[in-house]
C-alpha cells in the first residue's frame, strides 16, 4: 500500500459498498417507485439494524415521555422512511431538480432574498435536518442561485466521496468544516452569494442552548458569520407531503440583527416549532443531546 494513502477500513468499506449496490438498483426504477422503495428499505432494514430506529425512539423518550409507545414507534418509523426518501431523491438529481422546479417557495423570506441578491447582499439559509432541506436548495438554484453549502464529513470516506458529488451537482459550491471548508465559505459570502448550514447537530465545546427543553450543545457560527459578513440570516423549511414525494419550502423572515447567542437562539426556536408541528420530519436518528 502507498504510504502516502489512508488504511483501509474495511467496516466502512463494505457498508459503503451495499450501500451503493442498493442506490444503483433503486436508479434504475420509475422516480416514484424508487423513493417509495428506498424509504422502505430505511426503515425495515437499514434504520433497525445500524441503531437509527433505537436511537430514534430514546430520543423521543427522553423529550415526551408520556408520549405513548405505539406513538414513538410509528414516529420512528415516518422519521426512517423520510431519511430514505431523502438520500435517494438527492441521488436522483436530474428528476429532483426538475420536480423542485416547479415548487415556488412562499413565505416572507422570498422577497427578502430577492432584494438581497438585487443589492449584493450576502444571505445565510439556516435550517435543520428537517424534510429534504435539498429540495429547497433546488428550488431555489432553479430561480438562479447559486446556493452553497456547509456541510459535516460523513465517518465512512467512501460514502463521503459520492455523496459530496451529489451535493455539488445540485448547484453552488460546498463546503467541509474544517479550515479550507471555512475559508471557502467566507469567500462565498464576502461576494454576496447564498449559502445553507444545517446548525442542529451536537458540536463540541459549543454554547449549550435549550431544544424541544433540554439543554443542546448548538453551534452559533452561523450568527456569528453573518453580523461579521452583514449577511440576513433566514430560516428555511422543506416539509414532505402526504404524497410522499412534494414539498412546501418556506423561507421565513430574516431573525433581526442583534448578537450571536440572541440570533441563534432565535433560529433554535424557529426549528424547534417545526419539530412540534411535525415531529415525523425531524431526523431523531442524530445523537443531539449528548452527556
Amino acid at each position: 500500500m502507498d504510504a502516502d494513502q489512508p488504511p483501509v477500513n474495511t467496516k466502512h468499506w463494505f457498508e459503503n459498498a451495499g450501500l451503493r449496490a442498493l442506490i444503483r438498483l433503486a436508479l434504475v426504477l420509475p422516480y416514484a417507485t424508487r423513493v417509495w422503495f428506498f424509504g422502505a428499505v430505511m426503515r425495515r432494514v437499514i434504520a433497525p439494524l445500524v441503531g437509527y430506529k433505537q436511537r430514534a425512539l430514546d430520543n423521543l423518550g427522553l423529550i415526551w415521555p408520556d408520549m405513548p409507545v405505539p406513538e414513538r414507534y410509528k414516529i420512528a418509523n415516518q422519521v426512517s422512511d423520510n431519511a430514505g426518501r431523502s438520500l435517494i431523491e438527492n441521488y436522483s438529481t436530474k428528476d429532483f431538480l426538475s420536480r423542485m422546479a416547479k415548487i415556488d417557495p412562499i413565505g416572507p423570506g422570498v422577497a427578502a432574498l430577492f432584494e438581497a441578491r438585487a443589492k449584493g447582499q450576502a444571505v445565510i439559509l439556516v435550517s435543520g435536518h428537517f424534510g429534504n432541506y435539498e429540495a429547497a436548495r433546488a428550488s431555489l438554484v432553479a430561480r438562479g442561485f447559486a446556493v452553497g453549502g456547509l456541510y459535516r464529513p460523513a465517518r465512512n470516506s467512501y460514502f463521503n466521496d459520492h455523496y459530496v458529488r451529489t451535493m455539488e451537482a445540485f448547484g453552488g459550491p460546498v463546503f467541509a468544516q474544517g479550515p479550507r471548508g471555512t475559508a471557502g465559505f467566507v469567500r462565498h459570502l464576502r461576494t454576496g452569494g447564498q449559502l445553507v448550514l444545517l446548525f442542529d447537530q451536537d458540536v463540541r465545546g459549543a454554547e449549550t442552548f435549550s431544544f424541544m427543553g433540554r439543554p443542546a450543545r448548538t453551534a452559533s457560527s452561523a450568527a456569528s458569520l453573518a453580523l461579521r459578513y452583514n449577511a440576513l440570516l433566514m430560516p428555511f423549511y422543506a416539509t414532505r407531503q402526504p404524497d410522499g414525494l412534494s414539498f412546501t419550502i418556506e423561507l421565513e423572515a430574516p431573525i433581526p440583527e442583534s448578537d450571536a447567542a440572541t440570533m441563534t437562539a432565535a433560529i433554535t426556536a424557529s426549528l424547534e416549532a417545526r419539530v412540534r408541528a411535525h415531529p415525523e420530519q425531524w431526523f431523531w436518528i442524530h445523537n443531539r443531546w449528548k452527556k
